[in-house]
């Protein structure tokens, strides 16, 4: 009897030690961190191979086209007969050295060959980095005075640039300007013999300002005042040259003293020389 029951005890405890393996939880309920991906936007692991995105197309640089400055070459052509003559000097025995004493040659006309000098040639229209491009140079433009006379007879000088006056005479001089603009300031000027220079701005642009000396009435010169850096003055062969201008359509002109303005269009195109001629009768 009692063998009986230890059976049945140790049957008991057999059976509920089964049941208990049987209930026992698997690895994924434990450890759910462990198993799948995760969300979308988890990061892979640094030792997880990577698949390689497709390549993204670089839309193309747009090329920077350069185009290199042009030049305006040209004469400026004289029809019929100058006028000459003498500028009587004698009044100041300093004035005029050798074949020059007491005697000047007229300085209106200058012409060589049919060709006219001392003619103020610039840009009067162009592209928009013609008319508003170009630094003021530092270094002033001279007029001299020498032999009673100035020399140049006829400069130009870019806007916010200055003129330096010299006397290299051994005479009292007077430099006179009458600007018709209310930008540009009247100077009004004595300089002793050979002393020192002296500077003045010009600020507006405006053509042909007169130069007078007060002491020598027979002494003129004349300023041209450019907006740009591109201006010339002929020489004693009635030739100039306009450089470095940007690629374009331009309207270039020719002043003369006595006998006024004359305008024409040129194009100028990258590392091109342009020809231009002008013609003035008297």
């Amino acid at each position: 009897m009692v063998s009986e029951q230890r059976f049945r005890r140790v049957l008991a405890l057999s059976l509920l030690a089964g049941l208990a393996v049987g209930c026992k939880p698997d690895a994924a309920v434990q450890q759910p961190g462990i198993v799948g991906r995760g969300t979308a936007d988890a990061k892979p692991s640094a030792n997880e191979p990577q698949t390689p995105t497709a390549d993204v197309p670089v839309a193309p640089t747009e090329a920077v086209v350069t185009q290199s400055p042009g030049v305006i070459t040209g004469t400026i052509l004289f029809k019929g007969k100058a006028p000459t003559g003498k500028i009587d000097t004698s009044m100041d025995p300093a004035c005029g050295f050798g074949s020059l004493k007491g005697k000047l040659p007229v300085e209106q006309y200058v012409v060589n060959n049919g060709k006219l000098a001392n003619v103020f040639i610039y840009v009067k229209d162009g592209p928009p980095d013609a008319m508003h491009g170009g630094a003021v140079p530092p270094q002033p433009v001279e007029l001299d005075q020498t032999n009673c006379e100035y020399v140049p007879h006829v400069i130009g000088v870019m806007a916010g640039g200055t003129v330096e006056f010299r006397n290299s005479d051994p005479t009292m001089h007077n430099i006179h300007t009458t600007p018709a603009s209310i930008g540009n300031e009247t100077v009004d000027i004595s300089e002793s013999p050979r002393g020192l220079p002296q500077t003045k701005e010009f600020r507006k642009p405006e053509l042909m300002i007169p130069v007078r000396c007060n002491n020598h009435p027979w002494m003129n010169a004349f300023i041209n005042v450019s907006a740009t850096p591109y201006f010339a003055v002929t020489d004693g062969n009635g030739h100039f040259d306009l450089k470095g201008l940007p690629p374009g359509d331009y309207v270039i002109a020719a002043v003369h003293e006595k006998m006024g303005e004359k305008t024409m269009k040129v194009t100028v195109g990258s590392r091109q020389v342009a020809k231009a001629e002008f013609s003035f009768a008297q």
